[in-house]
């Protein structure tokens, strides 16, 4: 037995450096990003924000030490000194405040530039991520969660560079340069009375914080579910349409919505609390400092403007401290909000490129299934030991019952997931040892359900092949007849679609998958219920451009209907995971096996009304 793929390739640089289990290791992981090897720009913009940042606090704290020289100039000893006015001390004071600012605000410009750029990267290697993950995880997540997971997370990006990198190392060290200064003019009780508050204020925020993170987390959880049941809700307006739902739908919203305010009353709540307690702390280390300043006056040991020098010098603390509490709540919540985009992050991806993977080399196309086993559950097998092949140029269709495994063959051609057991081969390559990007690149598909993007009618079709030239994509649109629907419509090809493509019938969406698909003019087709949505007028129209779109191509045909399969080179039946039957139409028919009932059954369902069931038939 072959070896399963399971993928050894790295996750993005962000997935590696990061993890939810520490705070740390998310504010490590924006280090690539500030300083990347492969950009100067960004790395000498840092040294320059830095340098400013050092200029910008150097300012700050002779802003007081000014401040005092001039109130001690102004404070003289007899009254005839009072006339002459300390010029020099005063333009100084006021350059120094200004500097500080210049300073700041050159350094914000500078690396704006940085933090945008940090940004842009992460919110695309999370996208990128997003996109290589299995479709299993696509499947089973949900969309309204999941989006305004990403939408917090690189907002919370933002908030981890801003106030991290420019507030908290910042007023650390402009703390510890006011301690060394108050102890080098005065005394080490200042210092020391300045560093408890300090400390006691820091030490009470990180407490309180850590308490209040998981009122924080509440808000977001009941944020996301309320956000999933508006966006699932809104996605099957129909469905709750048809069911008279609008007043159900509307109490489940409103069940999420008071989770919220309940999460967020006590967010608020204990916010208050911190507020009162720092300012509490700030406000009696300002007392016991001003205090001793005032006894050194009286005792002849200080001058007024000692005693202003240290008063402005707590006061402009406070600022920051102040603000320190606020940025440490906004990093903590930052980090609460990253963690989910971080679990995304992490999500093996099950699917992924081998090292070494090369890229598929097509030379005719022949498809070959050899012995595969499969189930999305390890529980529940779907394909046991199917084998089969679809010679190079050939048509091979697979028909059978609902269940059987059809639309499960086309998702393992396709390498949305990978076989249990076997391989799949195309023109001998097996489809783990060659590239996901080429492999789906050189296969076209029209799916059962087609989902179209809420854009125009042109870029729906020109997304097969986004470089298309409009003359290309409206002769993709003649062969899936379709053109004259289109020009029919009030702003032609530049029609919007909708969500989902819902302003268009089935048909309609379907015959725009097929020009998609034959725009994108692959080396093998796949038709999953190509049809199925059409009028049977509009279906043998379809099935006549179909069959000359795939003519010298190979193509694997899943249907239901099996007069769209009639002329296919090879036709197989599928049933519970098995292929029961083979051959061509006449062939199978022949032999009045299942192909040969099931045949007979839509026959008499096409030309009648429905047969009264064997159990309500009179006796």
């Amino acid at each position: 037995m072959r070896r399963s793929s399971q993928s050894a390739n790295p996750a993005p640089s962000y997935a590696e450096a990061a993890s939810a289990t520490g705070d740390m290791a998310a504010l490590r992981s924006l280090v690539p990003y500030l300083w990347p090897r492969d950009s100067l720009e960004i790395r000498v913009r840092v040294v320059i924000a830095l340098v400013l940042l050092v200029g910008a606090k150097a300012a700050n704290v002779y802003v007081p030490i000014y401040y005092k020289r001039a109130v001690d100039a102004l404070t003289p000893a007899d009254a005839s000194a009072a006339l002459t006015i300390p010029l020099g001390l005063i333009v100084a004071y006021g350059l120094a405040r200004v500097m500080s600012l210049v300073f700041a605000e050159l350094r914000d410009a500078v690396f704006a530039s940085v933090a945008q750029r940090t940004i842009r990267k992460v919110a695309l290697s999370v996208f990128q991520h997003l996109h290589a993950l299995s479709l299993r995880f696509h499947l089973e997540r949900q969309t309204g969660g999941l989006t305004r997971s990403l939408e917090r997370g690189t907002r919370a990006i933002e908030a981890l560079l801003r106030y991290a990198l420019f507030s908290i190392v910042p007023t650390l060290v402009e703390i510890a340069l006011v301690c060394v200064i108050l102890w080098r003019m005065f005394n080490g009780w200042f210092a020391l009375a300045t560093f408890l508050t300090v400390f006691g204020y820091i030490a009470y925020t990180f407490f309180v914080s850590e308490w209040r993170i998981q009122f924080r987390r509440a808000m977001n959880e009941t944020d996301s579910k309320a956000n999933t049941k508006a966006v699932d809700s809104l996605l099957n307006y129909e469905t709750v349409k048809y069911f008279g739902n609008e007043e159900h739908e509307a109490r489940r919203y409103d069940a999420a919505l008071a989770s919220y305010e309940t999460a967020a009353v006590q967010s608020q709540r204990s916010l208050s609390l911190l507020n009162v307690g720092q300012s509490a702390i700030i406000s009696l280390g300002l007392a016991v400092v001003m205090a001793m300043a005032a006894r050194g006056i009286v005792n002849g040991t200080m001058t007024l403007g000692d005693f202003v020098l240290v008063n402005t010098y707590l006061l402009q603390l406070y600022q920051p401290l102040n603000f320190f509490g606020v940025v440490y709540r906004e990093i903590k919540q930052a980090l609460t909000d990253i963690e989910s985009m971080v679990k995304l992050l992490s999500v093996d991806r099950e699917v992924a490129d081998n090292p070494g993977a090369r890229p598929l080399a097509v030379n005719g196309g022949e498809i070959r299934f050899e012995d595969v086993e499969f189930g999305y559950d390890p529980r529940r097998p779907i394909l046991k030991g199917v084998s089969f092949a679809v010679p190079a140029g050939k048509t091979v269709a697979i028909v059978g019952p609902s269940g059987a495994g059809k639309s499960t063959i086309s998702r393992l051609l396709f390498r949305f997931y990978d076989v249990s057991k076997g391989r799949i081969l195309i023109d001998g390559q097996d489809l783990r040892d060659v590239t996901q990007h080429s492999l789906r690149a050189s296969i076209g598909i029209v799916p059962q359900d087609t989902v179209l993007f809420n854009d125009t009618v042109y870029y729906n079709i020109a997304y097969g092949r986004p470089g298309a030239s409009p003359a290309e994509v409206e002769r993709a649109a003649r062969l899936a007849h379709i053109h004259d629907f289109i020009m029919a419509l009030p702003d032609g090809y530049q029609t919007t679609v909708g969500e989902r493509g819902l302003k268009l019938s089935g048909g309609e969406k379907q015959r725009v998958a097929i020009a998609r698909t034959i725009l994108k003019d692959p080396s093998i087709l796949l038709f999953d219920e190509a049809t199925s949505a059409l009028d049977t007028h509009t279906e043998r129209e379809i099935q006549a451009n179909l069959r000359e779109v795939s003519r010298g191509r190979t193509t694997l045909v899943i249907a239901h209907r099996l007069s769209t399969v009639i002329d296919a080179d090879e036709i197989l039946v599928l049933e519970a995971g098995r292929v029961i039957e083979r051959g061509r139409h006449a062939d199978l028919l022949g032999r009045g096996g299942a192909y040969a009932a099931l045949w007979a059954r839509q026959q008499e369902s096409s030309q009648g009304p429905e047969p009264v069931p064997e159990v309500l038939a009179p006796t």
